[in-house]
């Protein structure tokens, strides 16, 4: 199995801490090390540091191969810009040697937490089997919802599935509302979708020419040989911005998903981080140095200095060195308007 780990993006979601310049998936949100590093540990039983692999962009390349040293430099592939999940995946399969592209390949995102990692590289072996059988041309990871999410997409399947089996893929729903999600939650047929797919590389460029063909051809563009570095940005910036959820896997007739058992968290807000991390006897979960006084089911985050709270309830609180974040923890999805905000007013001091 080859392992394709993709480590783009800014982490809007968790500003303050998360900036351009060392986002998300480069900090230790949990301890043990950042959350590429984490995951690159977590797939190495499964693929070994000389068939795993990593996208991200050019801007990153130096600091994600810092946090990476085992991994050799010329597999830390760097984008020219960020134009979303369906270019990276498939310019960095393309970009594989082509007896890498025929073997099945697992892509994930860099950023995640798992709770029992023997049973999520369980569920991957489980699906990449499917995939050799023929069952289906791309299996994607599931995940039992434990709480009626409205933050992630859904997958529903033909019927209730116990882990590690694997069922075909009926519809995929984005994220739904409130009263939607506590209905599939109920039903037993619906799974968080993780993010996670496995194909052949070879299966995934030939989806590509067939669903996405002007993304394909200029995927194929890129693979030439003779393209100066000025060239490929200009080719890359004209690929289309689809997501692969979106652009290839809702369109697709064959597709399974894996039902993985494992604890897992996309830590995709400060809320969610919070559901990761352990609480005490109020409730309240904490990083560095915190004071909580007839307080509740706050996150208290304090990356430099003190954070101190007194009868309070249900707020994410996050302490940097230049900004101190206050948010209620329902609406922590909402911190990329922050960011949104401060781009629109040309505050990059903050970003």
């Amino acid at each position: 199995m080859i392992g394709l780990i993709l480590a783009g993006g800014i982490g809007s979601r968790f500003w303050p801490l998360s900036r351009r310049r060392r986002p998300k998936q480069l900090l230790d949100l949990l301890g043990g090390g950042s959350l590429v590093a984490a995951t690159a540990r977590r797939v190495e039983p499964l693929c070994g540091a000389e068939r795993t692999w990593v996208c991200t962009t050019e801007d990153l390349a130096v600091a994600v191969a810092a946090e990476l040293p085992g991994l050799d430099s010329s597999r830390i592939l760097g984008e020219p810009s960020g134009r979303n999940t369906a270019p990276a995946i498939g310019w960095a399969v393309r970009t594989m040697p082509e007896a890498a592209r025929r073997e099945v390949i697992a892509v994930m995102p860099s950023d995640h937490w798992v709770a029992d990692e023997d049973a999520f590289r369980e569920a991957l072996r489980r699906g990449a089997m499917a995939v050799e059988r023929g069952d289906h041309d791309v299996v994607t990871v599931g995940i039992a919802p434990a709480w009626p999410e409205t933050g992630y997409g859904y997958l529903e399947l033909e019927a209730p599935a116990e882990p590690l089996s694997v069922q075909p893929v009926l519809r995929f729903t984005e994220k739904p509302d409130a009263e939607t999600a506590v209905r599939f939650k109920a039903s037993g047929r619906h799974f968080w979708n993780a993010g996670i797919f496995l194909f052949r590389g070879t299966v995934l460029l030939d989806l590509y020419r067939e669903h996405l063909p002007e993304l394909a051809a200029g995927i194929e563009r890129l693979a030439a040989d003779d393209l100066d570095a000025a060239r490929r940005r200009e080719i890359y910036a004209d690929l289309e911005s689809v997501s692969i959820d979106y652009g290839l896997m809702e369109r697709l007739d064959s597709i399974g998903c894996v039902v993985a058992d494992c604890g897992w968290n996309d830590i995709g807000s400060w809320g969610l981080l919070a559901e990761a991390l352990p609480a005490d006897g109020d409730g309240n979960r904490t990083v560095g140095d915190t004071l909580a006084v007839d307080a509740r089911d706050n996150l208290l985050f304090a990356d430099e200095g003190a954070v101190a709270v007194i009868g309070v309830e249900g707020l994410a609180i996050v302490r940097t060195g230049d900004s101190v974040l206050v948010v209620p923890r329902e609406r922590a999805q909402d911190v990329r308007e922050i960011v949104e905000w401060l781009v629109a007013r040309g505050r990059l001091d903050l970003l």
